[in-house]
């Protein structure tokens, strides 16, 4: 029997909904979720269109017991927790946190289960923490360190922040409550590097499963950046689009489109349940899809397009020879596709300097127009969706508003069958970093 490592559970939360099922149904309709932003008043930006995880609560998703521990959860954290969730559920696993029936035991011991999910900066709620800070302003109207301290004796402006303030915040969090809630206590890291930290994460629960260290695996990524801090991060990195009136972000967002406005945010968690392939099959699991290739890069400084794709071609061909596999195999690829116009310019080039002219053949499967930049939660989402089009054969509908250059498969289409054995997903990142990984059909 096969020891290679396997996707048997799926979860997600996005702008379309809870679940991975709400997802795909979304992608097959062809649906856009980018709109205006409804969680805070975004008239004060040129960005006002994002798409949001409306009703979503992980208080609905912890066992109740846990439910208080939602308080010290940043937007980030509720997002990987409900993802890890679905994912417990979809791939049909008993753990200590969500048992498939009173008193049942573990699917797996919890030393042999690991966890590894990418997550991103997280920004401070905006309200908690400007009302501790205004308590720290001096006789002048002007911030104090003094008084922000403890330079009286007394607690502080600080101490107006709650005592777990700084736990809501730490990246680390959303894989800590993840494997609090299920008793992972196997390998567990965070990778923090923007859109790769999904892919990279990945990776890395292929390799500890491969080695022996784990039989099944949380892993993908998480992050929220539809914030009034994420907007204007992403604003000045000149990631955003001028969005002025515009009602449905599907027209803002076309991904290859040198006349493109820029990109939009969207919060959403894709958490995936790997396992070895073995004891999958030995337990009846139903598998998606095969996880057979990883490769990682770096891109160098440079103003050259051609330059900076060195790291996402790289990692691209890494990924490819891990899984044995030529270019001429890839039967589709889910690539980053942010819509802003410098970021895909360098994509599209690693894409060539991989493929060739046949990539003008390859289909490529563009989620940011239907629910926006999910920046660390990328990797994850999109590895549920490249699991979902091997496993149903199908090619979900996409969305493109421009047109996209020549040599690239990226325009409007709607939902297809599609015959896919292999399917390649990857990204590059703020920093420079660049992940890729193979899928492979059961």
């Amino acid at each position: 029997m096969s020891d290679g490592v396997v996707i048997t559970g799926l979860g997600a939360v996005t702008p379309f909904g809870v679940g991975a099922s709400a997802l795909w149904d979304g992608l097959l309709e062809g649906r856009s979720a980018l709109t205006r932003i409804a969680r805070f008043d975004p008239s004060g930006f040129d960005c006002r269109l994002a798409g949001e995880a409306e009703g979503f609560s992980a208080r609905d998703f912890v066992p109740k017991a846990y439910r208080k521990a939602v308080k010290v959860m940043a937007r980030d954290i509720e997002l990987a927790v409900g993802a890890a969730h679905d994912a417990v559920r979809d791939a049909g696993l008993s753990t200590r946190g969500q048992p498939l029936a009173d008193g049942a035991d573990p699917t797996y011991p919890p030393r042999r289960v690991g966890c590894h999910i990418g997550a991103g900066l997280i920004a401070a709620d905006l309200d908690e923490l400007t009302a501790a800070l205004a308590s720290g302003v001096d006789e002048r109207g002007e911030f104090s360190l003094a008084r922000w301290g403890d330079a009286e004796g007394g607690a502080g402006a600080m101490g107006n922040l709650t005592p777990l303030w700084l736990l809501k915040y730490l990246p680390n969090m959303l894989a800590c409550h993840v494997t609090i809630i299920h008793d992972a206590q196997g390998p567990s890291n965070t990778i923090t590097c923007a859109e790769a930290s999904g892919l990279l994460s990945v990776g890395e629960s292929m390799r500890v499963i491969e080695r022996g260290e784990a039989d099944a695996c949380f892993t993908g990524g998480a992050e929220n950046k539809v914030t009034p801090m994420g907007l204007v991060r992403m604003g000045l990195a000149g990631r955003l689009a001028a969005t002025g009136d515009e009602a449905d972000g599907s027209r803002v967002v076309r991904p290859y489109d040198p006349a493109s406005a820029g990109g939009l945010l969207g919060e959403a968690g894709g958490i995936v349940v790997a396992e070895r392939e073995s004891t999958a099959r030995a337990r009846g699991a139903r598998v998606y899809a095969r996880l057979v290739g990883a490769g990682s890069g770096h891109a160098p400084r440079s103003d050259d397009p051609a330059v900076r794709a060195r790291g996402l071609a790289n990692a691209i061909r890494a990924a490819l020879r891990n899984a044995g596999l030529e270019p001429a195999d890839v039967g589709a690829i889910l690539p980053h596709a942010s819509g802003v116009p410098s970021l895909d310019a360098e994509e599209a080039e690693a894409l060539r300097a991989v493929f060739g002219g046949s990539l003008a053949s390859i289909p490529l499967v563009t989620l940011t127009p239907a629910i926006g930049d999910a920046m660390a939660g990328f990797g994850g989402v999109a590895t549920a969706v490249a699991a979902l089009c091997l496993h149903h054969r199908t090619l979900p509908a996409r969305l493109h508003a421009g047109a996209p250059a020549e040599g690239l498969d990226a325009g409007p289409a709607p939902a297809r069958d599609a015959a896919v054995s292999n399917a390649l997903v990857c990204a590059g990142a703020l920093g420079g970093q660049a992940a890729a990984i193979v899928l492979s059909s059961a």
